[in-house]
Order: C-alpha cells, then sequence, then structure tokens
C-alpha cells in the first residue's frame, strides 16, 4: 500500500487517456438514506476527485438491477463492473468464509472499533482474499449496527426472545447465533421482511434503524430492542474481469477511493443511527434497553471460538478485534 505521497506521484504519471471516463455500473438494493448507497456515492465522489474524468460511474440503487445476492454474482460472473453488496452474503455466494468474521456477535465494540479495523492490515487482507472468487473487495464499512425488532411483544430480555419467528439471513452463522439464543431463525430475502411481518409469517427481524427507516418497517413493528449484536458490514466489490482490464494507477485509485469512502460512510451510520433513533419514537416506536445484555454476550461467545477455527484469516481477525484499542 503507498503511502500519500507516493500514491501522488503515481497519479501524476501521464499516460492515462480521460477523454472518456470508462464506464462502470454500480448497484445495490438500499435506498438513497440508507448508509450502502453513501458507500457506494462516497466511493463514486472520491474516484473523481483522486482520478478526474477516468471513470463515470452509474450507481443503480433500489434493487434496479436485482436484489443483493443477484448484484454479487453478477460482479462475479463479470456481467456487473461493481456491485455495493452485504457482506454477510460474500461467504455464501463465493465460498469464501472470512468475510463472516464481521459478524462474530459482539466482537466489534462500534462504529469507531469497525473504522480502525476496516482500515487496518487484516481488513486488506479479508477483501484482498476474495480475489479467486472473481471479485475485489474496495472498501468495506458498517452501514449499520443490528438490534432486535418484534411486532406483537416486547423484548426486554434473552428469554423474551424465545420460539420467536425471527428473520434472518440464511446463512450458518446468523442461523448458528439466533438458535443459541433460542429464536426461531427463518431465513428471507431482505425485499420480503415488511410482507412477513405484516402477515405474521415471522414475529421479529433483527435489524438496523437504517433498514427500519428505509423499509418503512416501523410502520408494522413498535418494539425495538437495543443490543447491538453485531454490524451490518456492507463491501464496495469489483469485478476481477473488468479490474483485470485496468491500468496500475487506475487500480490504485480504485483502493484510494475505498479508503476514503470508508470513513464517509461510517460518520453517515453513526449519526443516522442515534438520530434515527429519535425519528423511530417519533413514529411511535417503543425503544427498550435488554435487561440482560451480558447474558446475552455469554450465549454467544462461543461461536467466536467455534468459527476462528474454519478460517486463519478468521483467527487474525478475531486477535486484532482484541487488541485493537
Amino acid at each position: 500500500m503507498q503511502t500519500g505521497a507516493a500514491f501522488g506521484a503515481t497519479l501524476a504519471m501521464p499516460g492515462i487517456v480521460r477523454a472518456e471516463g470508462k464506464m462502470i455500473r454500480m448497484a445495490h438494493a438500499s435506498n438513497e438514506i440508507h448508509p450502502g448507497h453513501i458507500l457506494a456515492a462516497s466511493f463514486r465522489d472520491a474516484l473523481e476527485e483522486v482520478l478526474p474524468g477516468a471513470f463515470n460511474v452509474q450507481i443503480f440503487p433500489n434493487r434496479q438491477l436485482g436484489d443483493d445476492k443477484q448484484n454479487l454474482e453478477s460482479a462475479v460472473a463479470g456481467t456487473l463492473e461493481m456491485a455495493m453488496v452485504s457482506g454477510v452474503l460474500i461467504p455464501l455466494v463465493t465460498g469464501r468464509p472470512a468475510y463472516d468474521a464481521w459478524q462474530l456477535p459482539f466482537l466489534v465494540r462500534d462504529y469507531d472499533h469497525f473504522e480502525k479495523l476496516a482500515l487496518s492490515p487484516i481488513g486488506r487482507k479479508l477483501q484482498d482474499d476474495l480475489e479467486p472468487a472473481g471479485i475485489i473487495g474496495l472498501a468495506t464499512a458498517d452501514i449499520g449496527q443490528r438490534h432486535f425488532l418484534s411486532v406483537n411483544s416486547q423484548v426486554r430480555s434473552i428469554g423474551d426472545m424465545k420460539g420467536l419467528k425471527t428473520r434472518i439471513v440464511p446463512v450458518p452463522l446468523h442461523k448458528a447465533i439466533w438458535e443459541q439464543l433460542g429464536a426461531a431463525p427463518v431465513g428471507l430475502p431482505y425485499g420480503e421482511v415488511y410482507g412477513a411481518l405484516e402477515t405474521g409469517v415471522i414475529d421479529a427481524v433483527e435489524i438496523n434503524v437504517s433498514s427500519m427507516l428505509g423499509e418503512n418497517l416501523w410502520e408494522i413493528g413498535k418494539n425495538f430492542t437495543l443490543t447491538g449484536h453485531y454490524p451490518w458490514h456492507a463491501s464496495n466489490v469489483v469485478s476481477t474481469g473488468f479490474w483485470n482490464t485496468l491500468a496500475d494507477e487506475e487500480k490504485e485509485a480504485l483502493r484510494e477511493a475505498g479508503r476514503r469512502s470508508v470513513s464517509a460512510t461510517l460518520a453517515y451510520a453513526k449519526e443516522q443511527d442515534l438520530a434515527g433513533r429519535d425519528e423511530l419514537g417519533e413514529k411511535g416506536v417503543e425503544i427498550f434497553e435488554l435487561d440482560n445484555l451480558a447474558e446475552m454476550q455469554e450465549t454467544v461467545a462461543p461461536l467466536t471460538t467455534q468459527w476462528a477455527e474454519k478460517d486463519p484469516l478468521i483467527a487474525e481477525f478475531v486477535e486484532a478485534a482484541r487488541t485493537l484499542g
């Protein structure tokens, strides 16, 4: 990774024709107020600052080109240059397990802790580990700490979670976490959550404030319990097919734009998380603290040890998370 001075010198090198910017289609499933969109938009804006006129980044939000999984699959296949995707899907689609590290329960403490990890060597290693699967990670950010939304019952302790049909992304780590807590996890696509809550297919969902607001889930669920059990990590990823067409200067510009987009997104997500709670309260949502958060943390702690044994990069991430201040 180059220093700022070396990077500036690289960008000053002649030879890159910028008369017509190279097209980058970047798709994602979020709406425009969601931190995921900010991650995409911040990348676009930073790329123009770093290498003016070299690229024409067109963002397709709101599932215009497909849902989260479809966008990721398109980037892997090389039919889409870039995507902003939920990190939880990356191991599922690529078969690379290390990205699970971000959502080990209660390991990443807050947005500031996330930023240190995302911009650290282990953060870069996790992104580069995706290359054999056909994509490279350029930025990873927390787009909203996860909490617990329920429709008919107030959840004030982990005992209140017992048996609740709770929507999860159908991946092994999430299933293990919520089964450990006694809930009844139900795997559903993100776009089906509102209807499932409304019709009683599910009783609850582990969710962040941004999605509560962006998907209008507050219209159905009025009981919101603050748990902060793990971050919802998302990544800007680039297809290796497109990446391999770029000059070294252009590749470094994309990497630098990715680094810059992380801090901007985390600042937005942090502010929205706090301000959004007030907005939810104004919309009639009751917000609770969990009475026995320490018990919840202890209940799921063994899963961190189990997952650290699955991949050396996960073990390295766990160590970094515990040592970074």
